[in-house]
Parts: structure tokens; sequence; C-alpha cells
């Protein structure tokens, strides 16, 4: 008997699809696949900038359609991360439990962290939830484990001390 009665006779552990993407949101994976490779890499920031956006944002790559993406979106998180990752580090550090230091988890989470930190704390015009639902998203994209829920609560905690209560901007609301 299937746990899943919507599934019967379909295999169940398969990863949830993925929603529609949108311009921001392939801009943001496309963001956390280049961050990820400069990480690995060692690529700088202006030479990956221009290699996604010169041949995979909206690209046919072996067959694969790219979908197209808000470049100026894609180039202010890969930018803002870069920029901000000696602030942003630490924020992640703090909303990590001591027994997962930044420096275990893999690159593509530090990447996938990084970048949702970076709007978290640099994009006051978008809602919380619109962010940790994107990110919560890409670790969908890369994981079926539990590395999507440790981006959900890191993100949260994350927004929690930075917007309070891990709601977008309050224009009637004074933060300090």
């Amino acid at each position: 008997m299937s746990d899943n009665p919507t599934n019967e006779g379909r295999p169940t552990n398969e990863a949830a699809p993925i929603r529609q993407v949108n311009k921001r949101g392939a801009a943001r994976l496309a963001a956390v696949q280049a961050l990820y490779q400069m990480d690995v890499a060692g690529t700088g920031v202006l030479e990956i900038a221009a290699e996604y956006e010169a041949f995979r944002l909206g690209k046919e790559i072996d067959g694969a359609t790219y979908r197209d993406a808000d470049a100026q979106w894609f180039r202010a998180i890969l930018s803002g991360v870069v920029e901000d990752q000696k602030t942003i580090d630490p924020v992640i550090r703090q909303a990590l439990t001591e027994d997962w230091p930044l420096s275990r988890l893999d690159s593509t989470l530090r990447a996938i962290l990084r970048a949702g930190v970076y709007e978290l704390m640099r994009r006051q015009d978008v809602p919380v939830a619109v962010i940790v639902s994107e990110y919560v998203d890409i670790a969908k994209a890369f994981y079926l484990e539990d590395e999507p829920k440790l981006v959900n609560a890191v993100l949260d905690r994350v927004a929690r001390r930075i917007r309070g209560e891990g709601r977008g901007r309050d224009p009637g609301k004074d933060v300090g």
C-alpha cells in the first residue's frame, strides 16, 4: 500500500516537482550555480557573470534550454554575495547549530544560503516568504534529503533576526 494514494502504481521516492520558475527565480538559480562554480573552480565574479550572461541565461546547452532569467537580478545577487560575504557568513554561522559550522556544509548548500541571506539583508523590497520559498525550491532541485529543511530553518532564523518574525518589510514598523 502506498503512503500517497494519488501516486498509486508510481514511485513515491521522487523529488517533489519544482513549481514554474519566473525570471527572478531563474536568476536566483543561476546565481547559486555561479557562486558554486566560483567556490569550486576559483573563478572570478566578472568572468563568471560574463560567462553566464553570454552562454547560459536563456540559452540552449546540449539540447536543454536554460530558462530566461532576469540578468540584472542575477548580477545583483552574484556581486552582492561576493561584496558582502564577510558580513553574510557570520550571519549564517549564527543561524546554524554549533555542531554544524559553515565549513561543514558543501559548496552548493553554502551558495544557496549565501544568496538567500544576501536577499534577506539587502532586498527589503522582496517579502521574506518569497525569498525563503525560492531558495528552498532551489535546494529541492539539488537535494532529496534534509538539506531543503536546513535551508528553510536557517533562512527563517535569519529573517526573524533581521526583519522580525519572519515577515517582509512592514512600512508601519520602526526597525531599529
